[in-house]
């Protein structure tokens, strides 16, 4: 059933072929907005497209976020086409495990590429259309740029790099009536976490971690997404929300009661 909160609004999800992309997807077109999904492989794109909700209006474009002049051509053809812009939501991103010491200097680059070129390439093309019509973006960090893990250091040092280009632009485009706010998930049913979600041991050890003892689901995490860009936060700038079933709220000490 599509509802009316982002009825006329035009929204650009990145990184929108499975996982909290594609449930990012469906809340805005459930929601009403004509949503331009994009990613890297078409056959995903359209399984997003094809599992919408019915009545939803939602497009896929296939571009790569780290082909600056490809993803700024395709912001202002939908901007183009469709008479504006509403939302941005930077959600794609890839994560590699290594330490500093083992990390390859090929992995460094291509982390860094997708996960903080990508996001700068896409917000700097999507700023004078959501500037024309007072739009806000939401960038979708990690718990893992709020705070570290082991063996994770090039995804780290990205997801840090997210958490302070947020503060930066909502400092530089707040006055222009741009919000840009981001989200902090932790572990997630998605592709990139299956690892992690098909060992016991791993899950038992989140669980001990986590207070409410799971994973997220996509959708949970895109709840507060289109929370982020409606106007019920239209005083929101600025912030950085973790959807971690509270794991964030620990000061990293064991459980001992």
């Amino acid at each position: 059933m599509v509802e009316s909160r982002f009825a006329d609004k035009v929204v650009i999800i990145t990184g929108a072929g499975s996982g909290i992309g594609a449930a990012t997807a469906h809340r805005f077109g459930r929601d009403g907005a004509t949503v331009i999904v994009v990613g890297r492989t078409g056959s995903k794109l359209q399984k997003t497209v094809a599992d919408a909700p019915a009545g939803s209006m939602i497009i896929a474009r296939v571009a790569d976020v780290s082909d600056e002049a490809a993803i700024t051509a395709l912001v202002d053809d939908v901007a183009r086409e469709h008479g504006r812009l509403d939302v941005l939501v930077n959600n794609a991103g890839i994560c590699m495990a290594g330490t500093v010491e083992t990390t390859d200097t090929a992995t460094w680059r291509q982390i860094m590429t997708v996960d903080v070129d990508g996001v700068f390439y896409v917000s700097r093309a999507a700023l004078p259309h959501l500037r024309a019509v007072g739009g806000s973006i939401v960038n979708v960090g990690s718990v893992s740029g709020l705070s570290a893990d082991w063996g994770l250091a090039a995804y780290n040092a990205a997801k840090g790099a997210v958490v302070n280009l947020t503060n930066a632009m909502a400092l530089d485009h707040g006055s222009e009536g741009v919000r840009v706010n981001a989200v902090h998930p932790s572990l997630t049913v998605t592709d990139m976490a299956r690892f992690n979600l098909e060992n016991e041991d791993v899950l038992a050890l989140f669980r001990q971690r986590i207070p409410m003892q799971r994973a997220a689901e996509p959708d949970e995490v895109a709840d507060v997404i289109a929370f982020l860009a409606s106007p019920d936060a239209r005083f929101v700038n600025g912030a950085h929300i973790p959807v971690d079933g509270g794991l964030s709220a620990s000061n990293g000490q064991p459980c001992m009661f």
